[in-house]
């Protein structure tokens, strides 16, 4: 499966059937905290609470924001 990624071009193994790749898997697979990010599909922010049913197909365009703590005192 061809996805973008923040503008990059990445491309995954395809699930075997049954298994479908959700939103959430893609997100556990890049070892990000899903409590810190925010994810764009195809234009559109996608709910944390909908990534599990959230099935993303080949030639999806994802933005995925990663937020960092830290600042001043």
């Amino acid at each position: 499966m061809k996805l973008q990624i923040n503008g990059e071009d990445h491309v995954l193994a395809d699930p075997v059937p049954p298994i479908s790749f959700s939103l959430v898997t893609l997100i556990e697979s890049l070892n990000m905290k899903p409590d810190r990010v925010a994810v764009e599909l195809n234009h559109a922010i996608v709910p944390r609470d909908r990534w599990s049913e959230t099935l993303l197909k080949d030639g999806d365009r994802l933005e995925i924001v990663h937020f960092v703590g830290g600042g001043r005192e």
